[in-house]
C-alpha cells in the first residue's frame, strides 16, 4: 500500500489486525470467481522495514491448486489475475479505512475532511501487488520465516550505540547501497517498540482450505486425492515423544515469546539502552 497509509495503520492496531484476514478474503475472492476454486492461504503480516518505521503489508502463500466448487475434484492450476487483485486489494483496504472514519474509529492527526481527501486520491492511484512461484514450500517459509520470528533489526546493523545517538544501517534497494540512519535512543526504541506484537497476537494466520476448522474435514481428502501420505502434526509427535510432566515447562517458556524472538545479545543490547532511557520501566513485560 502507499506510504502515506503507514501511519494510519501504525496509529490504528485494531486496523492493522484486520490486513491479514482482508488479504486472504480478495484473493479467495477472485480465485472463486474465475475459477470456482477453494483454495488455501496463510498470511504473514508484516509491519517493518529496514530503517524500522511502520510499513504495514502482507505476505500470502496460496496453494498452486484447489477444490473445484464443493466437490472432491483438484484442479492443479490457478491463475492468478494481478490487475485483478491490485484493483481487490485497494478497494479493500481504502473502503476498511473509509468505514472507520465514518464510524468515528480512525485516530488521526488530520481532519476529516483531509482524509476523505487523502482516500480519495489514493483510491485510483497505482498499487504494488507482487506475484511470485515458488519451486517448493520450503523456499517460501524460508523467506517469509525471517519475518516471524526474527526482531525487526539485526545485531549487525545496529554499528554504533551510546547516549546521544543510535546508528544503524539499512540497504536502499533503489540506489542499490548502504544508508546510515542516526537517531537517538529515545526514537530507535520507539521504532522498535512499534513492532513488537501484543501478548496473544499472532502474524501468521491460516483461511480457506487451510482454516482450522477446515483442516481436518478437508487435509485427509486432499492428501488422498493427490495421492500423498500426510505427516504427524507437531503437536501430535510431541505427545508421542514427550512424558507429560515435561508439558508444563514448554509452556512455562512460550509466556516470554519476546526474549526467544531476540538473539540474547541483541536483547541484552535494547535492554541496556532501554534502562538507560527509562530507569524506571522494566523492558520486558
Amino acid at each position: 500500500m502507499p506510504d502515506v497509509l503507514w501511519p494510519l495503520f501504525r496509529d490504528n492496531p485494531h486496523l492493522t489486525a484486520a490486513l491479514s484476514a482482508l488479504a486472504a478474503r480478495v484473493i479467495q475472492t477472485r480465485i472463486n470467481i474465475r475459477s470456482g476454486l477453494r483454495v488455501g492461504v496463510i498470511t504473514i503480516l508484516h509491519t517493518f522495514n529496514g530503517k524500522l518505521q511502520f510499513n504495514s503489508h502482507v505476505h500470502s502463500l496460496v496453494t498452486a491448486g484447489g477444490l473445484y466448487g464443493l466437490s472432491d475434484l483438484w484442479v492443479p492450476t490457478v491463475f492468478h489475475e494481478r490487475k485483478r487483485l491490485l484493483e481487490g486489494w485497494r478497494r479493500s483496504v481504502i473502503k476498511l479505512l473509509r468505514a472507520a472514519l465514518r464510524c468515528g474509529q480512525l485516530v488521526s492527526t488530520l481532519t476529516t475532511e483531509e482524509l476523505e481527501t487523502l482516500l480519495a486520491e489514493q483510491e485510483n492511484r497505482w498499487w504494488s501487488v507482487k506475484i511470485q512461484s515458488f519451486k517448493s514450500k520450503t523456499h517460501f517459509l524460508g523467506y517469509a520465516g525471517r519475518y516471524v520470528r526474527r526482531p525487526p533489526i539485526a545485531q549487525k546493523r545496529v554499528t554504533h550505540v551510546d547516549k546521544q545517538i543510535v546508528r544503524f544501517w539499512y540497504k536502499d534497494k533503489k540506489l542499490r547501497r548502504r544508508i546510515d540512519v542516526e537517531v537517538t535512543p529515545e526514537e530507535f526504541i520507539d521504532r522498535w517498540g512499534q513492532h513488537i506484537p501484543e501478548r496473544y497476537k499472532h502474524a501468521v494466520k491460516s483461511f480457506g482450505l487451510f482454516a482450522p476448522r477446515a483442516i481436518q474435514t478437508t487435509f485427509d481428502a486432499i492428501f488422498a486425492i493427490l495421492g500423498q501420505e500426510r505427516r504427524p502434526r507437531s503437536g501430535e509427535l510431541l505427545r508421542r515423544s514427550r512424558p507429560k510432566q515435561q508439558k508444563e515447562r514448554t509452556n512455562s517458556t512460550a509466556r516470554i515469546a519476546f526474549i526467544t524472538h531476540c538473539p540474547r545479545r541483541l536483547l541484552f543490547s535494547f535492554c541496556t539502552l532501554f534502562r538507560s532511557v527509562y530507569p524506571d520501566v522494566s523492558p520486558v513485560p
